[in-house]
């Protein structure tokens, strides 16, 4: 993931990327190679910088909450991958030395810079196609499966490393659920239940064969219209597809702007920190709201009983 910000970053006439950390300096110098900068093996060299205004945190999510309270601390604005904790005590410490150091915390969403997410969000806000009643998202991957050659051994479990994503999908466009059950292991489902009667599912999963390709998707149900979007990661860019249905019209392919969603939340990052850009969309708060529901699937899941939101 560092080189994917690397590049965007390098992209950006306005930006300097001065310094990549990385746990070891081999991985820093081919990372800081795309965006010329200084490869170290100490965050701390980076973070202790004066003339640094920022940090873009992209380490293991177990690692996030010492380098990001750390950064906050020295004055730097932070950008952290999702998830941005393991545990809601971290996320919440992360939080309070932000507002402590009057530092922005920009957490990357990546489905909120997503074209086809955004189309559906703005569906909802229109009520062109009725009432969102439901919506089903699934994010399939392998990196559990004892037979995958390149085994994460540093990712969390599905409901933490997966379906955070998907569950701040589920806030942005239908709010807070009432209840949650979960099921599975490896691979996990969450049904969620609002009181005014709408449902959702979220389905993640690490246990897929090693031959089937990495695949998120969606189907959003309206009133009178549904949303379906089925992306397969087989290259660069990805294999997606993403179509709308009514009572009127079969399947029919949604022309959205294709673009880079991670150019798109890095250059908001950096809007945000000229004042040029709504810091909300991103904001830490966002990203508590969806660790709350991975943490409640968790407890789901060990409980073996629904659990009230």
């Amino acid at each position: 993931m560092g080189a994917v910000h690397a590049s965007a970053y390098a992209g950006m006439p306005d930006i300097e990327v001065v310094g990549v950390f990385a746990r070891t300096l081999d991985r820093a110098r081919r990372v800081a190679t795309i965006c010329k900068a200084q490869p170290v093996d100490d965050a701390r060299a980076l973070i202790e910088r004066a003339d640094i205004d920022a940090i873009d945190v992209c380490l293991p999510s177990a690692l996030h909450g010492e380098v990001v309270v750390s950064a906050l601390n020295h004055g730097k604005h932070v950008f952290c991958e999702t998830p941005m904790a393991l545990e809601m005590t971290k996320a919440q410490e992360m939080r309070a030395a932000a507002r402590k150091a009057k530092r922005l915390l920009q957490v990357g969403l990546l489905m909120r810079s997503v074209s086809a997410y955004e189309h559906v969000k703005a569906a909802t806000m229109s009520g062109e196609h009725g009432r969102l009643i439901k919506l089903s998202t699934w994010r399939l991957g392998s990196y559990l499966h004892p037979d995958a050659p390149d085994r994460k051994a540093h990712y969390s479990d599905p409901a933490i490393e997966l379906m955070t994503f998907d569950f701040d999908v589920l806030h942005w466009l239908m709010g807070n659920p009432a209840r949650l059950a979960a099921t599975g292991g490896g691979d996990v489902t969450a049904i969620l239940d609002y009181a005014d009667g709408r449902h959702a599912t979220v389905t993640a999963s690490g246990l897929m064969p090693p031959g089937s390709p990495f695949t998120v998707g969606f189907r959003a149900l309206f009133e009178r219209a549904v949303f379906t979007l089925q992306t397969v990661f087989v290259g660069t860019p990805p294999d997606s597809t993403f179509t709308v249905a009514t009572a009127d019209t079969p399947p029919t392919e949604v022309p959205i702007a294709g673009r880079n969603p991670y150019e798109v939340e890095l250059r908001r990052f950096v809007d945000c920190i000229a004042g040029n850009a709504d810091p909300a969309l991103l904001d830490v708060d966002r990203a508590i709201e969806a660790l709350t529901l991975s943490l409640a699937t968790q407890r789901a899941l060990a409980e073996g009983r629904p659990v009230t939101l």
